[in-house]
């Protein structure tokens, strides 16, 4: 055999080990979180408990671990990008968010995609800007996955992801639980990642409980019902804390076409990539809860872009897919969008306002 043959079939066998061996640490480093016991971060400028026929705003924010702007494009949804565009940008798009959320001044904040040691993000603890901007709010962060090392694409790497839910309230949290979702087995887990929601309980004057979730369902799945599959167990939890006294409020995103027509609506027609966000089917909700999706048809919003492509209002596919839940003993006052035109995150900020009703 001449001797560049060998040298060609070496370095064919030395790829195909590496590549074997990047397979094997993907699939032995994979691990799910599992249900935990979270601690929540207490604030002497918070309150003891919250009050029953008071009026209060929550918002919700997927905050697309900053990263997305409007120029930017997902390697996941079709686009190009893998990473923050840099450090700097980053740092200025949390800063951005985090004063925008101060600026709201809402009672609650249910905060998802927030990164504590990505590749993607620099390894920015994404966090401190958001205790800095509600410092007087008590807390609690529940991480969502711990993902392997992604060696894709192989020009700038998703790297390994650190991200979770990040819940503030005005009131102290005494005491907070994550709870594990399902997901798609077989090599579909691994871009899923790990999924989760997070419980959060406060005290509410006179006796009981306003018990908080947060979440964020799974969009990259072969056929969308594990989403459905998540959602139902999420709807099980509260029908039983209903059931139990407890008041629930449950915000964040989805994942699904909470509409049931966005493209009509909002439109532009469902790219091929686009299918993920299916309406929730009918009968999936029960008795005692109820689906507040924030929209106002004088001006109607979406709350998230796909991100195939830079932001261009006349081309980019656009769905309602966050929102709230609430129990019957909660009286949701009105719910819409805030506009903030994707400048920081693909998706919008959307926000209740709610009155927990006496017995």
């Amino acid at each position: 055999m001449k001797k560049w043959v060998k040298i060609i079939l070496c370095v064919l066998l030395a790829l195909l080990l590496l590549a074997g061996g990047y397979v094997a640490y993907v699939f032995i480093d994979y691990h799910r979180i599992g249900d935990q016991m979270l601690t929540p971060v207490q604030s002497t400028d918070a309150a003891q408990s919250v009050d029953t026929n008071t009026a209060y705003t929550v918002v919700s924010w997927n905050i697309g671990f900053g990263a997305y702007e409007e120029d930017y494009g997902f390697f996941m949804d079709g686009g190009t990008e893998s990473r923050a565009w840099s450090k700097e940008r980053l740092t200025a798009n949390m800063d951005a968010i985090a004063g925008y959320l101060k600026q709201q001044n809402a009672d609650f904040c249910l905060l998802q995609e927030v990164d504590i040691g990505s590749t993607r993000t620099y390894h920015v603890d994404e966090r401190e800007p958001l205790y800095a901007a509600l410092f007087n709010k008590s807390s609690v962060f529940c991480q969502n996955y711990d993902s392997p090392y992604l060696l894709y694409p192989l020009t700038a790497p998703h790297g390994a992801s650190r991200s979770g839910l990040l819940t503030f309230s005005p009131a102290n949290i005494t005491a907070a639980d994550r709870v594990e979702l399902p997901v798609e087995s077989g090599f579909m887990k691994l871009l899923d990642l790990d999924r989760c929601y997070s419980v959060s309980r406060v005290p509410v004057s006179g006796g009981g409980e306003l018990v908080l979730y947060d979440l964020h369902l799974s969009a990259y799945t072969s056929d969308g019902t594990i989403a459905t599959e998540q959602l139902a167990l999420l709807l099980a939890d509260m029908q039983a804390e209903y059931e139990k006294g407890s008041w629930c409020v449950a915000g964040g995103d989805f994942n699904k076409d909470l509409l049931g027509n966005s493209p009509e609506i909002f439109g532009v027609a469902a790219g091929e990539n686009d299918t993920w966000a299916q309406p929730i089917p009918e009968g999936t909700i029960p008795d005692g809860l109820s689906l507040v999706v924030p929209f106002d048809p004088e001006h109607p919003v979406a709350t998230c872009r796909t991100a195939n492509e830079p932001y261009n209002e006349e081309t980019t596919f656009r769905v309602t897919v966050d929102g709230f839940l609430v129990s019957d003993n909660v009286e949701a006052v009105s719910a819409d969008v805030v506009d903030a035109g994707y400048r920081y995150s693909d998706h919008n900020p959307i926000y209740m306002d709610f009155i927990l009703k006496a017995e």
